[in-house]
Protein backbone atom coordinates (compact mmCIF):
# COMPACT_ATOMS: atom_id res chain seq x y z
CA UNK A 1 0.00 0.00 0.00
CA UNK A 2 2.85 2.42 0.80
CA UNK A 3 4.54 2.01 -2.57
CA UNK A 4 1.58 3.14 -4.69
CA UNK A 5 1.06 6.12 -2.39
CA UNK A 6 4.72 7.10 -2.69
CA UNK A 7 4.91 6.94 -6.47
CA UNK A 8 1.49 8.48 -6.99
CA UNK A 9 2.32 11.40 -4.70
CA UNK A 10 5.79 11.97 -6.16
CA UNK A 11 4.48 11.63 -9.70
CA UNK A 12 1.70 14.15 -9.14
CA UNK A 13 4.15 16.67 -7.67
CA UNK A 14 6.42 16.31 -10.70
CA UNK A 15 3.48 16.54 -13.07
CA UNK A 16 2.01 19.64 -11.39
CA UNK A 17 5.24 21.62 -11.72
CA UNK A 18 6.91 20.23 -14.84
CA UNK A 19 4.67 17.75 -16.63
CA UNK A 20 1.70 20.08 -16.94
CA UNK A 21 3.59 22.91 -18.71
CA UNK A 22 5.04 20.33 -21.10
CA UNK A 23 1.54 18.98 -21.73
CA UNK A 24 0.34 22.52 -22.52
CA UNK A 25 3.18 22.99 -25.00
CA UNK A 26 2.27 19.72 -26.70
CA UNK A 27 -1.43 20.62 -26.85
CA UNK A 28 -0.62 24.05 -28.27
CA UNK A 29 1.40 22.45 -31.08
CA UNK A 30 -1.34 19.96 -31.82
CA UNK A 31 -4.35 22.28 -31.60
CA UNK A 32 -2.79 25.66 -32.33
CA UNK A 33 -3.58 28.84 -30.38
CA UNK A 34 -7.11 30.21 -30.40
CA UNK A 35 -7.31 33.71 -31.83
CA UNK A 36 -9.53 36.59 -30.75
CA UNK A 37 -11.38 38.95 -33.05
CA UNK A 38 -9.77 42.09 -34.43
CA UNK A 39 -9.58 44.82 -31.76
CA UNK A 40 -11.35 48.19 -32.15
CA UNK A 41 -9.45 50.46 -34.54
CA UNK A 42 -10.96 53.88 -33.75
CA UNK A 43 -11.59 55.72 -30.51
CA UNK A 44 -15.34 55.75 -31.11
CA UNK A 45 -15.30 51.95 -31.20
CA UNK A 46 -13.58 51.66 -27.82
CA UNK A 47 -15.88 50.51 -25.01
CA UNK A 48 -16.46 52.61 -21.92
CA UNK A 49 -14.36 51.49 -18.96
CA UNK A 50 -14.56 51.96 -15.20
CA UNK A 51 -11.15 51.53 -13.55
CA UNK A 52 -11.95 50.49 -9.97
CA UNK A 53 -9.20 50.87 -7.39
CA UNK A 54 -10.04 49.26 -4.05
CA UNK A 55 -8.22 51.02 -1.23
CA UNK A 56 -7.71 50.60 2.49
CA UNK A 57 -5.47 53.21 4.16
CA UNK A 58 -3.58 53.98 0.97
CA UNK A 59 -2.61 57.61 1.60
CA UNK A 60 1.02 56.81 0.76
CA UNK A 61 0.29 55.77 -2.83
CA UNK A 62 -3.20 56.82 -3.89
CA UNK A 63 -2.15 60.17 -5.42
CA UNK A 64 0.52 58.50 -7.56
CA UNK A 65 -1.90 55.74 -8.53
CA UNK A 66 -4.49 58.25 -9.74
CA UNK A 67 -1.85 60.19 -11.68
CA UNK A 68 -0.84 56.93 -13.31
CA UNK A 69 -4.49 56.21 -14.21
CA UNK A 70 -4.82 59.62 -15.85
CA UNK A 71 -1.70 58.98 -17.92
CA UNK A 72 -3.23 55.93 -19.58
CA UNK A 73 -3.50 56.07 -23.36
CA UNK A 74 -7.27 55.76 -23.36
CA UNK A 75 -9.88 58.38 -24.33
CA UNK A 76 -10.71 60.31 -21.13
CA UNK A 77 -14.36 60.51 -22.10
CA UNK A 78 -14.47 56.69 -22.24
CA UNK A 79 -12.63 56.13 -18.93
CA UNK A 80 -14.04 56.56 -15.43
CA UNK A 81 -11.68 56.23 -12.44
CA UNK A 82 -13.33 55.04 -9.23
CA UNK A 83 -11.70 54.71 -5.81
CA UNK A 84 -13.60 52.36 -3.50
CA UNK A 85 -12.35 53.02 0.02
CA UNK A 86 -12.98 50.08 2.34
CA UNK A 87 -13.31 51.98 5.60
CA UNK A 88 -9.98 53.81 5.32
CA UNK A 89 -9.03 55.56 8.54
CA UNK A 90 -6.34 57.79 7.04
CA UNK A 91 -6.48 60.51 4.34
CA UNK A 92 -7.13 58.14 1.42
CA UNK A 93 -10.61 59.49 0.67
CA UNK A 94 -9.62 63.17 0.90
CA UNK A 95 -6.56 62.67 -1.30
CA UNK A 96 -8.53 60.67 -3.88
CA UNK A 97 -11.11 63.45 -4.14
CA UNK A 98 -8.50 66.19 -4.39
CA UNK A 99 -6.54 64.28 -7.03
CA UNK A 100 -9.52 64.11 -9.35
CA UNK A 101 -10.96 60.60 -9.13
CA UNK A 102 -14.27 60.59 -11.00
CA UNK A 103 -15.97 58.91 -8.08
CA UNK A 104 -14.80 58.14 -4.54
CA UNK A 105 -16.85 55.67 -2.52
CA UNK A 106 -16.31 56.15 1.21
CA UNK A 107 -17.59 52.76 2.33
CA UNK A 108 -17.75 51.12 5.76
CA UNK A 109 -15.14 48.46 6.43
CA UNK A 110 -16.45 45.22 4.94
CA UNK A 111 -13.60 43.79 2.87
CA UNK A 112 -12.04 44.28 -0.53
CA UNK A 113 -14.53 42.14 -2.43
CA UNK A 114 -17.52 43.96 -0.94
CA UNK A 115 -15.98 47.30 -1.93
CA UNK A 116 -15.43 46.01 -5.46
CA UNK A 117 -18.97 44.64 -5.62
CA UNK A 118 -20.37 48.03 -4.61
CA UNK A 119 -18.30 49.89 -7.20
CA UNK A 120 -19.25 47.41 -9.92
CA UNK A 121 -22.95 47.71 -9.06
CA UNK A 122 -22.84 51.50 -9.40
CA UNK A 123 -20.95 51.48 -12.68
CA UNK A 124 -22.63 51.60 -16.08
CA UNK A 125 -19.46 51.15 -18.15
CA UNK A 126 -19.13 48.33 -20.67
CA UNK A 127 -15.93 47.02 -19.09
CA UNK A 128 -14.92 46.94 -15.43
CA UNK A 129 -11.17 47.10 -14.89
CA UNK A 130 -9.59 46.53 -11.49
CA UNK A 131 -6.27 47.41 -9.94
CA UNK A 132 -4.54 47.46 -6.58
CA UNK A 133 -3.68 50.89 -5.19
CA UNK A 134 0.04 50.10 -5.38
CA UNK A 135 -0.04 48.77 -8.96
CA UNK A 136 1.16 51.05 -11.73
CA UNK A 137 0.16 50.41 -15.34
CA UNK A 138 2.05 51.09 -18.53
CA UNK A 139 0.39 53.75 -20.71
CA UNK A 140 -1.00 51.25 -23.24
CA UNK A 141 -2.12 48.66 -20.66
CA UNK A 142 -5.82 49.53 -20.78
CA UNK A 143 -5.94 49.33 -24.57
CA UNK A 144 -4.19 45.95 -24.45
CA UNK A 145 -6.75 44.62 -21.96
CA UNK A 146 -9.77 46.02 -23.78
CA UNK A 147 -8.60 44.72 -27.18
CA UNK A 148 -9.25 41.14 -26.04
CA UNK A 149 -12.95 41.86 -25.51
CA UNK A 150 -13.41 42.27 -29.26
CA UNK A 151 -14.13 38.55 -29.10
CA UNK A 152 -17.66 38.21 -27.62
CA UNK A 153 -16.63 34.86 -26.16
CA UNK A 154 -14.13 36.52 -23.81
CA UNK A 155 -15.41 37.46 -20.36
CA UNK A 156 -12.26 38.21 -18.35
CA UNK A 157 -8.73 39.37 -19.17
CA UNK A 158 -5.74 39.68 -16.87
CA UNK A 159 -2.49 41.42 -17.69
CA UNK A 160 1.10 40.80 -16.71
CA UNK A 161 2.40 41.97 -13.34
CA UNK A 162 6.10 42.40 -12.67
CA UNK A 163 7.36 42.63 -9.11
CA UNK A 164 10.14 45.04 -8.30
CA UNK A 165 12.47 44.88 -5.30
CA UNK A 166 15.98 43.76 -6.22
CA UNK A 167 17.26 44.27 -2.66
CA UNK A 168 14.91 41.81 -0.95
CA UNK A 169 15.21 38.07 -0.41
CA UNK A 170 11.73 37.26 -1.73
CA UNK A 171 11.64 35.08 -4.86
CA UNK A 172 8.10 36.02 -5.88
CA UNK A 173 9.37 37.57 -9.12
CA UNK A 174 11.00 34.28 -10.14
CA UNK A 175 7.80 32.40 -9.40
CA UNK A 176 5.68 34.84 -11.38
CA UNK A 177 7.85 34.54 -14.48
CA UNK A 178 7.20 30.80 -14.42
CA UNK A 179 3.52 31.28 -13.62
CA UNK A 180 2.94 33.82 -16.38
CA UNK A 181 4.54 31.48 -18.93
CA UNK A 182 2.09 28.75 -17.89
CA UNK A 183 -0.87 31.11 -18.05
CA UNK A 184 0.08 32.30 -21.51
CA UNK A 185 -0.05 28.69 -22.69
CA UNK A 186 -3.42 28.17 -20.99
CA UNK A 187 -4.75 31.37 -22.52
CA UNK A 188 -4.11 30.06 -26.02
CA UNK A 189 -6.11 26.89 -25.28
CA UNK A 190 -9.19 26.93 -23.01
CA UNK A 191 -8.27 30.08 -21.06
CA UNK A 192 -6.41 30.87 -17.86
CA UNK A 193 -7.38 29.18 -14.61
CA UNK A 194 -6.44 32.20 -12.44
CA UNK A 195 -5.59 35.87 -12.84
CA UNK A 196 -3.91 38.45 -10.63
CA UNK A 197 -5.11 41.41 -8.60
CA UNK A 198 -2.79 44.03 -10.11
CA UNK A 199 -4.32 44.33 -13.58
CA UNK A 200 -7.48 42.71 -14.97
CA UNK A 201 -10.87 43.49 -16.48
CA UNK A 202 -14.27 41.83 -16.90
CA UNK A 203 -17.37 42.53 -18.96
CA UNK A 204 -19.87 44.38 -16.78
CA UNK A 205 -22.69 42.01 -17.70
CA UNK A 206 -20.47 39.04 -16.79
CA UNK A 207 -19.43 40.38 -13.38
CA UNK A 208 -20.04 37.96 -10.51
CA UNK A 209 -20.74 39.48 -7.07
CA UNK A 210 -18.64 37.29 -4.78
CA UNK A 211 -18.93 36.82 -1.00
CA UNK A 212 -16.54 38.67 1.33
CA UNK A 213 -14.01 35.84 1.42
CA UNK A 214 -13.92 35.45 -2.37
CA UNK A 215 -11.27 36.39 -4.89
CA UNK A 216 -11.68 37.68 -8.44
CA UNK A 217 -8.31 36.14 -9.31
CA UNK A 218 -9.47 32.59 -8.67
CA UNK A 219 -13.23 32.71 -9.02
CA UNK A 220 -13.80 34.63 -12.25
CA UNK A 221 -12.07 32.19 -14.63
CA UNK A 222 -14.05 29.15 -13.51
CA UNK A 223 -17.33 30.99 -12.84
CA UNK A 224 -17.25 32.49 -16.35
CA UNK A 225 -16.17 29.18 -17.91
CA UNK A 226 -19.48 27.76 -16.71
CA UNK A 227 -21.21 30.46 -18.77
CA UNK A 228 -19.19 29.57 -21.85
CA UNK A 229 -16.87 32.60 -21.55
CA UNK A 230 -13.10 32.41 -21.82
CA UNK A 231 -10.59 34.12 -19.55
CA UNK A 232 -7.44 35.33 -21.26
CA UNK A 233 -3.96 36.52 -20.40
CA UNK A 234 -2.74 39.67 -22.19
CA UNK A 235 1.04 39.77 -21.63
CA UNK A 236 1.41 43.20 -23.22
CA UNK A 237 -0.93 44.74 -20.64
CA UNK A 238 1.84 45.40 -18.16
CA UNK A 239 1.71 46.55 -14.54
CA UNK A 240 4.45 46.83 -11.94
CA UNK A 241 4.05 46.39 -8.23
CA UNK A 242 6.51 46.50 -5.37
CA UNK A 243 7.11 43.02 -4.01
CA UNK A 244 7.05 42.18 -0.35
CA UNK A 245 10.76 42.72 0.38
CA UNK A 246 11.27 39.78 2.73
CA UNK A 247 10.39 36.14 2.38
CA UNK A 248 8.96 36.15 5.91
CA UNK A 249 6.60 38.91 4.82
CA UNK A 250 5.65 36.94 1.71
CA UNK A 251 4.92 33.92 3.90
CA UNK A 252 2.48 35.98 5.98
CA UNK A 253 0.83 37.38 2.83
CA UNK A 254 0.42 33.99 1.20
CA UNK A 255 -0.86 32.43 4.41
CA UNK A 256 -3.55 35.11 4.68
CA UNK A 257 -4.50 34.56 1.04
CA UNK A 258 -4.76 30.81 1.50
CA UNK A 259 -7.30 31.11 4.30
CA UNK A 260 -9.95 32.15 1.79
CA UNK A 261 -8.79 29.62 -0.80
CA UNK A 262 -10.80 26.82 0.71
CA UNK A 263 -14.08 28.75 0.59
CA UNK A 264 -13.51 29.10 -3.15
CA UNK A 265 -12.45 25.52 -3.82
CA UNK A 266 -15.19 23.99 -1.66
CA UNK A 267 -17.80 26.71 -1.04
CA UNK A 268 -17.90 27.94 -4.64
CA UNK A 269 -17.48 24.38 -5.96
CA UNK A 270 -14.46 25.15 -8.13
CA UNK A 271 -13.85 21.47 -8.78
CA UNK A 272 -17.44 20.57 -9.62
CA UNK A 273 -16.53 19.95 -13.25
CA UNK A 274 -20.01 20.04 -14.74
CA UNK A 275 -20.34 23.00 -17.08
CA UNK A 276 -16.68 23.19 -18.08
CA UNK A 277 -15.26 22.14 -21.40
CA UNK A 278 -13.10 19.03 -21.19
CA UNK A 279 -9.98 21.06 -21.91
CA UNK A 280 -10.71 23.66 -19.25
CA UNK A 281 -11.49 20.91 -16.71
CA UNK A 282 -8.12 19.33 -17.52
CA UNK A 283 -6.37 22.67 -16.99
CA UNK A 284 -8.24 23.38 -13.76
CA UNK A 285 -7.38 20.01 -12.24
CA UNK A 286 -3.77 20.14 -13.40
CA UNK A 287 -3.02 23.73 -12.41
CA UNK A 288 -5.34 24.47 -9.50
CA UNK A 289 -6.33 21.21 -7.80
CA UNK A 290 -2.89 19.63 -7.91
CA UNK A 291 -1.16 22.88 -6.91
CA UNK A 292 -3.35 23.18 -3.83
CA UNK A 293 -2.79 19.51 -3.01
CA UNK A 294 1.00 19.87 -3.19
CA UNK A 295 1.72 20.23 0.58
CA UNK A 296 -0.28 17.10 1.30
CA UNK A 297 1.40 15.24 -1.56
CA UNK A 298 4.81 16.22 -0.17
CA UNK A 299 3.81 15.01 3.28
CA UNK A 300 2.63 11.69 1.85
CA UNK A 301 5.84 11.29 -0.16
CA UNK A 302 8.02 12.05 2.86
CA UNK A 303 6.21 9.67 5.20
CA UNK A 304 6.03 6.78 2.75
CA UNK A 305 9.64 7.09 1.55
CA UNK A 306 10.85 7.19 5.16
CA UNK A 307 8.79 4.09 5.93
CA UNK A 308 10.18 2.27 2.87
CA UNK A 309 13.80 3.43 3.17
CA UNK A 310 15.04 0.05 4.43
CA UNK A 311 13.49 -1.81 1.51
CA UNK A 312 15.71 -0.56 -1.28
CA UNK A 313 18.01 2.10 -2.68
CA UNK A 314 15.27 3.78 -4.72
CA UNK A 315 13.31 4.58 -1.57
CA UNK A 316 16.40 5.94 0.16
CA UNK A 317 17.01 8.17 -2.86
CA UNK A 318 13.41 9.41 -2.73
CA UNK A 319 13.83 10.22 0.95
CA UNK A 320 17.22 11.85 0.39
CA UNK A 321 15.81 14.17 -2.29
CA UNK A 322 13.15 15.47 0.06
CA UNK A 323 15.57 15.89 2.93
CA UNK A 324 17.90 17.75 0.54
CA UNK A 325 15.08 20.13 -0.43
CA UNK A 326 14.30 20.87 3.21
CA UNK A 327 18.00 21.21 4.00
CA UNK A 328 18.51 23.64 1.13
CA UNK A 329 15.60 25.72 2.35
CA UNK A 330 16.99 25.76 5.90
CA UNK A 331 20.46 26.72 4.66
CA UNK A 332 19.23 29.71 2.66
CA UNK A 333 19.40 32.04 5.66
CA UNK A 334 23.10 31.36 6.20
CA UNK A 335 24.08 30.91 2.55
CA UNK A 336 21.76 33.14 0.46
CA UNK A 337 22.60 31.78 -2.99
CA UNK A 338 19.87 31.85 -5.63
CA UNK A 339 19.18 28.06 -5.69
CA UNK A 340 18.90 27.91 -1.91
CA UNK A 341 16.64 30.97 -1.81
CA UNK A 342 14.38 29.43 -4.45
CA UNK A 343 14.23 26.21 -2.41
CA UNK A 344 13.27 28.19 0.68
CA UNK A 345 10.62 30.12 -1.23
CA UNK A 346 9.15 26.89 -2.61
CA UNK A 347 9.02 25.18 0.78
CA UNK A 348 7.43 28.13 2.57
CA UNK A 349 4.91 28.94 -0.16
CA UNK A 350 3.90 25.29 -0.40
CA UNK A 351 3.52 25.13 3.37
CA UNK A 352 1.38 28.29 3.31
CA UNK A 353 -1.39 26.33 1.58
CA UNK A 354 -1.62 23.91 4.50
CA UNK A 355 -1.22 26.73 7.03
CA UNK A 356 -4.07 28.62 5.40
CA UNK A 357 -6.32 25.58 5.74
CA UNK A 358 -5.38 25.30 9.42
CA UNK A 359 -6.19 28.97 9.98
CA UNK A 360 -9.50 28.58 8.15
CA UNK A 361 -10.51 25.67 10.37
CA UNK A 362 -9.55 27.54 13.53
CA UNK A 363 -10.68 31.06 12.75
CA UNK A 364 -13.38 30.80 10.11
CA UNK A 365 -13.78 32.59 6.80
CA UNK A 366 -11.90 35.87 6.23
CA UNK A 367 -13.69 39.07 5.39
CA UNK A 368 -11.45 42.10 5.63
CA UNK A 369 -8.00 42.46 4.10
CA UNK A 370 -4.58 43.72 5.11
CA UNK A 371 -1.82 45.33 3.13
CA UNK A 372 1.36 43.31 2.70
CA UNK A 373 4.22 44.83 4.66
CA UNK A 374 6.80 46.85 2.75
CA UNK A 375 4.79 47.17 -0.48
CA UNK A 376 3.88 50.86 -0.13
CA UNK A 377 6.68 52.70 1.64
CA UNK A 378 9.77 53.77 -0.34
Amino acid sequence: MLKPILWASAGLIAYAHAGYPLALIALTRIRGRRQTSDPPRTQTELPSVSLIIAAFDEEEVIADRLANARDLDYPPERLEVVVASDGSGDRTVDIARSEGADEVLDLPRAGKIIAQNTAAQRSTADILAFSDANSFWEADAMRELVAQFADPGVGYVCGQVRFTDPAGDNQEGTYWRYEMAVRELESGLAGVTAGNGAIYAVRRDAYVALPAGGSHDLSFPFELARRGLRSLYAPDALATEKAVPTLSGEWKRKRRMMVGLWDIVIGERMLALRGYSMLFAFQLISHRALRYATPFLHAATLVTSASLARRGTIYRVALALQVALLGAAAAASAFPSAPLRIARYYVLMTASIGAGLWDRLREGSPGTWEKAEGTRSP
